[in-house]
């Protein structure tokens, strides 16, 4: 487990105790660490990507095209998260249908 310190300083620690570290059992997918993975380094990269390519437009004076994508850029990421809300939210109707 890494934990990112100031000035893009890595340092590895121990998990917190009780923390799970083991891999998923033969024949599951570890979609946990999945979505950590993704959430902790790709999605960081790509919003500088989106940053850099918003500042370079800004730079040239394409302020009105930096802000609409900005606003489809924060459009996008509410339907991701009302998606993952959804999911919740059906994981619990399923869990109270079934029991």
């Amino acid at each position: 487990m890494l934990i990112e310190v100031s000035q893009a300083v890595w340092v590895h620690t121990l998990p917190p105790p009780g923390v799970d570290t083991l891999a998923a059992p033969p024949g599951e997918i570890n979609t946990e660490g999945i979505l950590t993975f993704f959430a902790s380094k790709i999605a960081p990269i790509l919003l500088a990507v989106l940053g850099v390519i918003f500042i370079g437009r800004a730079s040239r004076g394409e302020v009105s095209r930096v802000l609409t994508s900005s606003a489809i850029a924060i459009i996008g990421l509410a339907f991701i998260a009302g998606a993952a809300t959804l999911l919740v939210v059906g994981d619990s109707l399923i869990k109270l249908v079934f029991k």
